[in-house]
């Protein structure tokens, strides 16, 4: 046999190693399609300028108790088999029912010294929907979200007419009062105060402490059905009926089974024209991307490119997560079936 054979069947024996190495090479779960875990859950509180160091230790501490204790009450659920839907509506409930977001109790004020709430649910499993926009008396707007999407025809209620709907289906309306917060009343004086110098009429952010506390939750159960929630208060001296991405089915909120669930947080105008929730299912639908790389791909790049600033929470059918954000921060945590809750502030 010549010098020119021997090459030549080297390089078939190489060739027919390296096939043979590309068939068994280990498929990462996000390749194969493969569930990661039983099931999941991601939280967020907010994002924006939350930089080490400007929040006082009590605090900070406060904010990580709550954000655990949402995601235990998640886990539970979850672990003991339920949908979720119910996840997302009832660990929503719980920040809802806290002063320290911007959602339910803690609403900001709108210009008129009005708490003005909005909220969104949606279900991945049929792609059904509800939301409320401009609500004053509902305690748990996410909760009313879903009694529109379950009790009604309709995707979205505003103002009198959600209210009027939330009292037909049972729910118990509360005194404006109950939103008071003492700490919401002095930034919208703050604010005013800054707008009478500079007349930023439709810049209502503080300066020193603009961050955002909308509320969401993303989850993945057991039956492999996804769904996600958003509630919040809008924007500090928001103005003239302002409503925000947060009950915007595709611009604050999205779940499809196919692809993942999410919720946003952010300066809801940017979120609106670049209907970011849908955008980052889009981009997995249609070219493939992991839910991490869509994700990262809408909010810091295409997001950021315009001068948009906030983040999102996502899950996708498999129970990958993604949690970026294009801010110093972003109140943020999961848990799985098989990790304990983990909480996160700041950039790290």
């Amino acid at each position: 046999m010549n010098g020119k054979k021997i090459t030549v069947l080297i390089f078939i024996l190489s060739l027919s190693i390296a096939l043979v190495s590309g068939c068994t090479k280990k498929i990462a779960p996000e390749e194969s399609g493969e569930k990661v875990v039983d099931f999941a859950l991601v939280i967020h509180g907010g994002a924006g300028a939350m930089k080490k160091g400007l929040m006082s230790e009590e605090k900070e501490k406060a904010y990580k108790a709550k954000l655990t204790e949402a995601l235990n009450v998640g886990y539970k659920i979850l672990n003991e088999g339920g949908t979720s839907l119910d996840a997302v509506e009832k660990v929503i409930n719980l920040l809802e029912d806290s002063p320290l977001f911007n959602a339910g109790k803690g609403a900001v004020f709108n210009s008129e010294g009005m708490n003005e709430l909005d909220a969104s649910i949606m279900n991945g499993k049929d792609k059904t929907a509800g939301a409320v926009a401009g609500v004053h008396h509902i305690k748990n707007p996410i909760s009313l979200a879903r009694l529109v999407m379950e009790k009604s025809p309709h995707v979205l209620m505003a103002g009198e007419g959600a209210e009027k709907f939330a009292v037909e289906n049972g729910v118990k309306l509360v005194d404006t009062s109950y939103f008071f917060t003492e700490s919401r009343w002095e930034s919208l004086q703050r604010v005013k105060k800054i707008e009478k110098l500079k007349n930023p009429i439709f810049e209502p952010a503080e300066k020193k402490e603009s961050k955002f506390g909308t509320v969401g939750c993303v989850a993945l159960d057991k039956a492999g059905n996804l769904a996600a929630g958003t509630s919040t208060g809008g924007m500090t001296n928001k103005k003239y009926g302002r409503i925000g991405d947060s009950p915007i089915i595709g611009a604050g909120t999205y779940a499809d089974n196919n692809t993942c669930a999410v919720s946003c947080t952010g300066h809801g105008e940017y979120f609106i024209r670049y209907v970011v929730a849908y955008d980052i299912t889009a981009l997995m639908k249609y070219k493939n991307m992991s839910v991490e790389k869509a994700s990262d791909e809408v909010i810091n790049k295409k997001l950021k490119a315009v001068g948009g600033s906030g983040g999102v929470i996502a899950i996708d059918k498999e129970g990958n997560i993604a949690m970026p954000f294009n801010t110093s921060g972003m109140f943020r945590g999961y848990v799985t079936d098989k990790n304990e809750p983990e909480v996160k502030i700041y950039d790290e």
